[in-house]
């Protein structure tokens, strides 16, 4: 028997990460009494999701036109670069309202036991951005978990060989705590304590 609309829509939910069957069901019936317009108004905006964000060709955030506001941004400070493992890490790292440079994303972090090698990161972009000689500091604000630290050792063994001074993000970043989930004062302390690498 093929499954309805309403058990398509529950399957579909709960394929989303951190909703389960339950959380699903309860979503999908909200959805169905909504009298709103809110089943459309949702559809419409993933449509728009899907066709229109792409990568930024300069940091590799996602956005809806490359380059992105970040990068076209004329009074944010060139020299200084903040790379975080994905998009939400951005926004968490912009909520906390101490820095003002650009941004790179890379797009995951090292995780040899899960496969992920240097090839599947956007490192290279990176390491091409520092060809223009503009950047002087490049701040690593990743994770403080074992993948986090393994990408920082890694970068920064990569990036002696440029002109830079790199550093991480330094105190209030708890182990094995996510960037995204922290709020912005912890963003912000752990900013101002960086320190070399």
């Amino acid at each position: 028997m093929k499954p309805g609309p309403l058990d398509r829509l529950i399957h579909v939910l709960s394929k989303l990460p951190g909703i389960g069957e339950k959380t699903a069901t309860r979503l999908s019936f909200f959805l169905l009494r909504s009298k709103t317009g809110l089943s459309e108004e949702l559809a419409q905006a993933l449509l728009d999701v899907s066709r229109e964000m792409r990568l930024c060709e300069t940091c590799c955030n996602v956005a809806s036109k490359s380059p992105c506001d970040f990068c076209l941004d004329t009074k944010r400070d060139r020299a200084t670069l903040c790379v975080v493992a994905q998009p939400q890490d951005l926004k968490a790292v912009e909520k906390s309202g101490v820095f003002h440079g650009h941004y790179h994303i890379l797009h995951g972090l090292l995780s040899p036991l899960d496969g992920i090698g240097p090839e599947d990161l956007r490192i290279a972009e990176l390491v091409q951005r520092l060809h223009s000689g503009e950047i002087r500091e490049v701040v690593l604000a990743v994770s403080a978990n074992i993948e986090g630290d393994t990408t920082a050792l890694y970068l920064g063994r990569v990036l002696q060989d440029y002109p830079v001074r790199v550093t991480r993000l330094g105190q209030g970043l708890p182990a094995g705590g996510e960037l995204e989930y922290l709020d912005s004062f912890t963003v912000g302390r752990a900013f101002e304590s960086r320190r070399e690498l």
